[in-house]
Formats: C-alpha cells, sequence, structure tokens
C-alpha cells in the first residue's frame, strides 16, 4: 500500500478536491487510519492569528480531526507571496515548513492523502510546483483530469511529464465529468492511451450536475450583494435561473430550487404569477424558488419592508432574498461563471463525492 498520496489535477476546478474527499472516505471505511494536508494553499481562511486552507477547514470537519494549520496547511500562497518570495527568497523556508507537518502527520497515520494545488505548475514561483512538493513527501500521484478524450489525453501528457521529470510515481488516473452516454468511449481510448503509458485507469466519473450548483451563501458573493430577508437560509442550493419577466416560459412540474432575478419593482409581481401557476398545475402549497436577487442600485436594504409588499410569500417559503447593484442581465452573467467548489456548508456534496469514488474508482492500484 502507498504510503503517501498526492492528489493533483491537470488544471483547476476538474474535481480534485472532490476526489480527495471520496479517496480518503473510502479508505477510511476499509479501517485505514488516514491523514490529510494541503501542503500548498491559495484560497485561506483566518483563525485568530493564524491562516488555513478552505479545504484544509472542510477535511477537518469532515474527517472530525483537530485543525493545525502548520500541521494541515503548512504553506499558504496568499496574495503578494510571490513577490515578497521573489525579493527576499531567504527568508521563507517552504520545504522545512511542509517535511515538518509531513513528519507529524507520519507518526499518526498508516497513509497520508496530500491534496495539491491548481495545476501540477502551480506553486513553481516560490520552488514549490505540486511535481517537486510530491517528491519532497516521497507520495505517489493519483491525476485527476476532465473528460473528454483527445483535449484529455493532451492535458494528461503535459501534466504528468512534470511528475515525471521530478521523478515522482504515478498511480493511476481519474477521469471526472464525464457524460454519461460518454464513459465507456472515454475509458476505452483515453485507457488505450494511458495502457501505452503503462498508467492505470482508476476510473471514470459521470458529470453530476448537482455537485456544480452553487448555494446562495456562494451567489452573493459573486453578485457582491447584501442581505435583505431570511439570512438563516443562505444555505439554500440554486439548480437554475428565473428571470422575472418570463416566467410564464417556465414548466414548474419539472423545474425547482429556482433563483428568481428581478427589479425591485417587479418582484411582487413575478412571484403573483408563479403562484398562479403553482395553482394552475394544483400544487399551490409549494414554491419552486430557493433564493431571489433583487437588480438594481443596491440601495434596497433600508427600504425592504417598503419596497417588498409580498414579504409574507418569501417568510413561509422561507426564501433569502438579497440586492445587487447589478442589472439582471449581468447577474446572470457573473452567475453563469461561478465555479463551484465543495465547502463546509454543502454537506450533501461531500456525500455525493463519496459514492462518487466509492462506485466508480479502482483503490487496487493504491491499495497493493
Amino acid at each position: 500500500m502507498a504510503r503517501n498520496i498526492y492528489v493533483a489535477a491537470t488544471s483547476q476546478h476538474v474535481g480534485k478536491t472532490t476526489s480527495t474527499l471520496g479517496l480518503v472516505a473510502v479508505l477510511q471505511q476499509k479501517g485505514i487510519n488516514v491523514g490529510y494536508c494541503k501542503p500548498v494553499g491559495q484560497q485561506f481562511v483566518d483563525l485568530g492569528d493564524l491562516r488555513v486552507d478552505k479545504d484544509a477547514l472542510l477535511f477537518a470537519k469532515t474527517m472530525n480531526f483537530e485543525l493545525d494549520p502548520a500541521v494541515h496547511s503548512p504553506v499558504i500562497l496568499g496574495r503578494g507571496a510571490t513577490t515578497e518570495f521573489l525579493d527576499a527568497p531567504h527568508r521563507f523556508d517552504y520545504p522545512t515548513r511542509i517535511r515538518n507537518a509531513a513528519s507529524m502527520l507520519d507518526k499518526s497515520h498508516d497513509l497520508v492523502i496530500y491534496e495539491g494545488t491548481g495545476h501540477p505548475g502551480v506553486g513553481s514561483v516560490v520552488n514549490m510546483s505540486n511535481a517537486r512538493v510530491a517528491g519532497m513527501l516521497n507520495a505517489s500521484v493519483v491525476m485527476v483530469v476532465e473528460g473528454g478524450i483527445g483535449s484529455t489525453i493532451d492535458r494528461l501528457n503535459l501534466s504528468i511529464a512534470l511528475f515525471e521529470k521530478a521523478k515522482v510515481p504515478i498511480i493511476g488516473v481519474i477521469i471526472n465529468k464525464v457524460v454519461p452516454d460518454k464513459i465507456s468511449k472515454v475509458a476505452k481510448y483515453v485507457g488505450k492511451w494511458l495502457e501505452s503509458r503503462r498508467l492505470p485507469l482508476l476510473g471514470v466519473l459521470p458529470y453530476e450536475k448537482s455537485l456544480s450548483n452553487p448555494i446562495m451563501e456562494t451567489i452573493i458573493e459573486t453578485v457582491n450583494g447584501q442581505v435583505l430577508l431570511n439570512e438563516e437560509y443562505l444555505d439554500n442550493r440554486i439548480e437554475g435561473i428565473i428571470a422575472g419577466s418570463l416566467v410564464e416560459t417556465h414548466d414548474f412540474r419539472t423545474e425547482k430550487d429556482l433563483l428568481l432575478v428581478s427589479s425591485g419593482r417587479r418582484v411582487c409581481e413575478a412571484l403573483d404569477a408563479i403562484r398562479e401557476r403553482m395553482e394552475r398545475i394544483n400544487r399551490p402549497e409549494e414554491c419552486p424558488l430557493a433564493g431571489i436577487i433583487i437588480t438594481g442600485d443596491g440601495k434596497l436594504k433600508s427600504q425592504a419592508s417598503d419596497t417588498i409588499n409580498c414579504t409574507e410569500y418569501v417568510y413561509r417559503h422561507r426564501i433569502p432574498v438579497i440586492t445587487t447593484h447589478l442589472d439582471t442581465y449581468g447577474s446572470a452573467v457573473k452567475i453563469s461563471g461561478i465555479e463551484v467548489k465543495i465547502n463546509t456548508r454543502t454537506p450533501w456534496k461531500v456525500a455525493q463525492a463519496n459514492e462518487l469514488i466509492r462506485r466508480h474508482v479502482n483503490l487496487g492500484p493504491i491499495l497493493k
């Protein structure tokens, strides 16, 4: 069995955290004492005087361990870190921080999973690329790539080369986000290419739309919004967007968890139209909305009760309402560009990630 596993990816947002979550869960279910570390992080949260990578915080909650930034998130490359390093590299002993963390984890775990950052070259500016870090940790790599054939092989070829140059062994490859009816074709042709490189195909994961759905908390951050009503329901998940002027075009028999985007003067009119539609399909007690964005000048917060005279419906159906300075089109563009990550507020996504790995990934090359 591999002593250290390094989960790398060919680029950002291809499912590295999803795969890592699932691998940890399945290995734990087999009775293996698994540790976790994000050796080099970029997105962080402040814990008092300490900073820790967001993914390390997620895994601490999921795996139920006491988070120690020095052990589970030893290097953070926040804003300004690269120029500070280039100005005075002698001030930053990143290798020692990572080796100290690894030493602590090795003492208390059978196997440690290290989660990489971005594409394989990320961190090179401070001499801490994914390939170099994996080599320092004596880890074997599980590479995650987004599904396809030609483009997938191209990305794999480029990414694997960095690890091979650093003489880091690769356990195998996980192909993620594959359209279900393309799985067998992708597995056949990418698998054939991997076989020519003597690399195992560990599994092909189907695309799960729900893993890409944001929650209202993410929507607020994306549109730089403010909460007007029902702040306690910002964990509501969003599956689609509906413009206030297009309510009549939607089929609420099949759609749910929608985000209504409307100007303040039309929001109650849109809600009345939704209510009428739900009565028409004999589901008057149901509401297809999971959130509302009121677009415009961004000054509605202090006038919420005066501007929205349909709050009874909003409160009854627990719909969080936010406001943004963006117009409807600008809001839709921003939201459509969201890259959703699993976080501590989306436990159902953690469960889905675990199930995907359990059902679709062969752990044999990792365990032998």
